[in-house]
């Protein structure tokens, strides 16, 4: 009894912080309220509240990163990010309803940084001598689409401009650099064709 009365007591700050980690993650975000987050959970949001949608029965194990203020991301109802996935959103990322982003998948609507070397070093010693950059960067953008019950598998990644058709499989590992057609079975680097899904 006093073991278990120990452990209880132990237990009861790390509860506390998680609900209030919890509160901390809907400020930055518009989330159903049946909608679930982690403690891994992360939303960086400088922007407004509603750049940030999360659906109905979701669970967001996952971070989120708004670069701009014109980025958005959706993330419908009944879906699972798992832990250590990441969506970069410059323009927008829409996820419809029942995906599932499997643990380590990298969504990114945008290049990350400038194609030319000179951009890159001018924005990153900006970053380290003035803490943040005083130009924005030319970075090439362009939406993202993930249609309704689309299943992403582990360390995948997703690049911009793409979207990924209704109850699509990509497999573990896999590099979409392309559209994926709905119901296919795509794996790779790049991703191709090897077959279809269910219905």
């Amino acid at each position: 009894m006093i073991d278990r009365l120990a452990y209880a007591l132990l237990a009861f700050p790390s509860r506390i912080r998680d609900r209030l980690w919890v509160a901390k993650l809907r400020r930055y975000c518009c989330a159903a309220e049946d909608a679930e987050f982690t403690p891994q959970t992360s939303i960086h949001n400088p922007f407004a509240r509603a750049a940030v949608g999360i659906g109905s029965r979701s669970l967001f194990m996952g971070e989120i990163n708004i670069i701009t203020d014109a980025a958005k991301v959706r993330i419908g109802d009944w879906c699972f990010v798992g832990p250590g996935a990441k969506l970069w959103a410059m323009e927008s990322i829409d996820i419809g309803s029942r995906v599932f982003v499997s643990h380590g998948v990298q969504v990114f609507d945008n290049n990350s940084h400038s194609l030319s070397a000179g951009e890159r070093h001018e924005r990153y010693r900006e970053l380290r001598t003035a803490g943040r950059h005083l130009t924005p960067e030319a970075v090439v953008h362009r939406a993202i689409r993930i249609e309704d019950d689309v299943w992403i598998g582990f360390n995948s990644a997703i690049m911009k401009g793409v979207t990924i058709g209704r109850g699509a499989v990509v497999g573990a590992g896999s590099v979409v650099t392309h559209d994926v057609e709905a119901y296919s079975v795509v794996v790779g680097n790049p991703a191709r064709v090897v077959g279809q899904s269910k219905t």
